[in-house]
């Protein structure tokens, strides 16, 4: 009886770990409710759907023949398309635009002069927020008494989570793009059984070096596309070089990883700073932006795109390939591992070189987003990074992670940081929100290992 309760005991635990496995992602599905409902609010519309939203507000209110007036604000994208757009849906259920003006207070009384002048009263003032709120539209009757009796409006407003606007959502994916990159390498490392603290510096020193190549090889503003390429693959290959030396200080010399890379972490900073003499790398073309900032396929940010084929890629090779399978056995029993046939020296050495490699791209991603090098990026990223992969469910301790819960811990860091912005928490108490979001995660890892029970209370007297 008693050896069948221990089975059915293990047999839970077993299906507990396996619900675990990704464990926080229900977490992460609750702080996106939390803050969604915190954040509910009026929303303004914006571009075009603001210009369709109007039209069809001024057609239910004034049938489909008004006399319109439309008012935007200058050099703005939004506005520009808010005018199209309104044009286009008036005119084409018979309404008449009697004028138009995109600018200031001056082009506005400009277009009002026309359309008295056409002889026709106006109906309505179509304009955006801005221009809304002009001192221009309180005598209107007064001033333009030949106008007529126009309204004022504006496009209508309508309730949604300012957390779920696509500016936040992308403001959320573009925040983790650098530190989900290097939480892959990271999270490869932790899972042998080591640590990286250099991630950070690696990535000021591959944003310098490719932007200085870019300035002082490549031609600066005039540098051509390829160069851009090769400068920024240079830049990750020093990156790769820094890693190459961790590891084999690691596993040659057998000296802490935390002590090795502590001292990497140094070194990087150190070499960026020289090399920029401490002030910022600018000279580069406005184009080196295209991986950072720029968004070709459906309009997903360029950095997203390779942040989500470098998760898939490590998401086949830690799960489906043998060097995936050899991490693995390195941080659950190097000694058994290597008793099996595992290259375990030179797995470890893979995976630090790996996180430097990443690192580096990192680099490049933070300087295109930036268009600049300098050796001040990346403060305190190692331990965004670290602080990912825990939260994600990888074990400190060594054999057991998941590459894909890399990725929710780092939505999970974002979300909360980004959440937090929105809902006006101050950033102290954000620092300590954080920080007891990476205690918890840690605490869930030791009892997790310990079978849920208290890891201290082990082997101790009832």
């Amino acid at each position: 009886m008693e050896t069948e309760k221990l089975t059915t005991g293990r047999r839970v635990r077993t299906q507990f770990m396996g619900i675990v496995s990704y464990g926080m992602l229900p977490v992460l599905l609750l702080l996106c409710i939390y803050f969604s409902v915190r954040t509910y609010s009026e929303q303004q519309r914006e571009g075009a759907d603001a210009g369709r939203a109007s039209a069809a507000a001024i057609l239910k209110q004034f049938g489909p023949h008004p006399c319109v007036v439309i008012v935007a604000q200058k050099d703005s994208p939004p506005e520009a398309e808010f005018v199209t757009t309104l044009q286009q849906q008036l005119r084409s259920s018979g309404a008449t635009v009697a004028a138009t003006s995109i600018g200031d207070v001056g082009d506005a009384r400009r277009a009002l002069k026309t359309a008295v002048d056409a002889g026709k009263p106006v109906d309505v003032v179509a304009c955006t927020q801005v221009p809304a709120a002009w001192p221009l539209w309180k005598n209107l009757a007064k001033d333009w008494p030949n106008l007529g009796k126009p309204k004022i409006m504006t496009p209508p407003t309508y309730m949604w989570p300012n957390f779920l606007t696509l500016s936040n959502l992308s403001n959320i994916t573009e925040r983790i793009s650098v530190i989900a990159i290097i939480a892959i390498g990271m999270t490869m490392v932790i899972i042998t059984g080591g640590i990286d603290l250099s991630v950070g510096s690696l990535i000021a020193l591959s944003a310098v070096v490719s932007t200085l190549l870019i300035q002082n090889v490549g031609g600066g503003q005039n540098a051509t596309p390829m160069v851009m390429i090769l400068s920024s693959f240079a830049g990750i290959a020093v990156c790769g070089l820094m890693g190459l030396f961790s590891g084999a200080m690691v596993t040659v010399f057998r000296l802490p990883a935390f002590i090795v890379t502590l001292s990497m972490m140094l070194i990087a900073r150190g070499i960026a700073q020289k090399l920029t003499h401490s002030e910022a790398v600018a000279d580069v073309p406005a184009s080196y932006k295209w991986l950072g900032l720029g968004a070709d396929l459906f309009n997903i940010p360029n950095c997203v795109v390779l942040l989500l084929i470098l998760y898939a890629v490590a998401y086949v090779l830690m799960h489906y390939t043998v060097l995936g399978r050899y991490i693995y056995a390195v941080g659950g029993n190097s000694e058994a591992a290597r008793l099996s046939g595992v290259p375990v020296l030179r797995v470890i050495i893979f995976t630090y070189v790996l996180c430097g490699l990443l690192s580096g791209v990192g680099g490049v991603v933070l300087a295109s987003k930036l268009k600049s090098g300098s050796a001040n990026y990346a403060l305190m990223y190692e331990l965004y990074a670290i602080a990912a992969v825990v939260v994600g469910g990888t074990s400190l301790a060594g054999g057991e992670g998941k590459i894909l819960g890399t990725l929710i811990g780092a939505l999970i860091m974002a979300v909360i940081q980004t959440g937090m912005l929105l809902t006006n928490v101050d950033l102290d108490t954000q620092n300590i929100v954080l920080g007891v979001v990476i205690l918890l995660a840690v605490l869930f890892d030791a009892f997790k290992r310990s079978g849920f029970r208290f890891p201290g209370l082990r082997g101790e007297a009832n």
